[in-house]
């Protein structure tokens, strides 16, 4: 019986595999594309691998039993949309038989229109990718919210327009198979919003594999809809700038409703996928679903780190409460993430003579370059802001320190915890299996 994590190197986001199964009756989940450039050096590759490891015929279709999109932000959904284009292409290098999609539009989770949504700015002022997007640098956060929260929430509506291209992608792809059979929309959630309820059932895959949604929480999304239509009815009263306007939708909610968080279950195996919910959330919805007791922990085989392990999305609590053999954590040193401060709370909460492995899609020398880069980028911003308003209470942080700051010098200093640490070869694949191993 088969139940691994393929990991692949995704830049700044995230890019998964999930293989379950046996040997003769084998399944897979695609869970997220990664942004630019991973579909094609990376994603495609390995797709291609696992087809010639079936001993396929190369014109038969590799099935996937389901394509899962944990939410529409650019560095999860942009290498799903280039494998759906590639679908859509002539000849593909390779055809897939995607049964299912799983894929909340955040224009879905709220009732207000998308047109509504984006009144003031137009949808094409948020396309990713391009010089139309509003200016970070003039959006300023208020006391409460930081700079990350400002870039999860516009990543989050930049995606809408992505969001909506994968569902005619979907659906044109739908038309073109065999009694419309590939492609359904959240099939086992009979179309509907994939949501976490107190009511909340598990679904079983054919395959034998477990899920059980643990977010975005169906209560959350009513004080989601009431905070966006106040900020919509403030921003038709007057003219704003889309900075402004921005600023003023800014919500710790957004990017946390937008996910998908499942626990996959086989054979007494356990695997958390997180997206970029916020940890506090995380542990909310195990509790609204009935897998997490209040103040219990709940250990698991493998534990997909949150938002690429951003320190602004996680606490000590949500380690202790949920230890895990495996941590999965997807990220380049882009933004900051995976951020040292986040793997401090890990060791704190383990310590090194518990046994698991930390898993890191890229070289930590070379994730301490990136983290660096953005350090000193923000140190730069919060200086102009503390020149033009001294009265700001927002601090500028200290100069890069390697020593303080730098993942190396923590594994360094805790050599026990520094042997935990395995990094993904591009190479090869990276298989995390917790039941029989897979041999691609």
């Amino acid at each position: 019986m088969h139940f691994s994590l393929d990991v692949l190197r995704a830049r700044k986001g995230d890019c998964l595999i999930l293989h379950f199964g046996t040997a003769d009756d084998p399944h897979l989940m695609l869970i997220d594309g990664g942004p630019a450039k991973v579909y094609k050096p990376h994603l495609a590759p390995r797709i291609a691998q696992i087809h010639r490891s079936r001993e396929l015929e190369p014109n038969d279709p590799l099935p996937i039993d389901v394509v899962m999109i944990s939410h529409i932000d650019d560095d999860h959904i942009r290498g799903i949309l280039e494998l759906t284009a590639d679908q859509l292409g002539n000849s593909p290098d390779l055809r897939l038989k995607v049964a299912s999609l799983w894929h909340n539009s955040f224009d879905d989770l709220l009732t207000t229109a998308p047109e509504e949504l984006l009144s003031g700015f137009g949808p094409a002022s948020f396309e990713a990718g391009t010089a139309r997007r509003p200016d970070f640098d003039a959006i300023e956060p208020d006391e409460e919210s930081d700079e990350e929260e400002v870039h999860q929430t516009v990543d989050v509506l930049a995606g809408i327009s992505q969001g909506r291209q994968l569902r005619d992608d979907r659906e044109v792809l739908q038309r073109r198979s065999p009694a419309r059979r590939q492609w359904k929309l959240n099939h086992k959630f009979d179309g509907e919003l994939i949501l976490a309820t107190k009511d909340t059932e598990a679904v079983t895959l054919d395959g034998g594999l477990k899920m059980t949604v643990a977010g975005p929480m169906q209560p959350e999304l009513l004080a989601l809809q009431e905070a966006h239509d106040k900020w919509l009815r403030e921003q038709k009263q007057g003219k704003k700038s889309p900075e402004a306007m921005l600023a003023a939708f800014v919500d710790k909610s957004v990017p946390n409703l937008s996910s998908i968080v499942v626990l996959a279950e086989m054979g007494g195996k356990s695997m958390l996928l997180t997206g970029d919910a916020r940890g506090d959330k995380v542990l909310e919805g195990l509790e609204l679903a009935g897998l997490l007791a209040p103040g219990k922990t709940r250990p698991v085989n493998l534990l997909k780190v949150p938002h690429h392990g951003s320190s602004n999305n996680l606490e000590k609590v949500f380690f202790e409460r949920l230890p895990a053999d495996h941590y999965v954590f997807s990220g380049d040193g882009e933004h900051g993430n995976p951020e040292r401060e986040t793997l401090e709370m890990l060791l704190e909460a383990r310590g090194v003579d518990a046994e698991y492995t930390i898993h890191l899609t890229y070289p930590i020398d070379e994730i301490d370059i990136e983290r660096q880069a953005d350090w000193e980028k923000e140190q730069a911003k919060e200086k102009a802001r503390k020149k033009k308003n001294p009265a700001t209470k927002k601090p500028v942080r200290e100069n890069w320190s390697p020593e303080k700051h730098s993942l190396g010098a923590l594994f360094q200093s805790n050599p026990k915890f520094g042997k935990k640490v395995i990094i993904v070869d591009p190479g090869k694949p990276h298989l995390i299996n917790l039941l029989d191993p897979i041999e691609l």
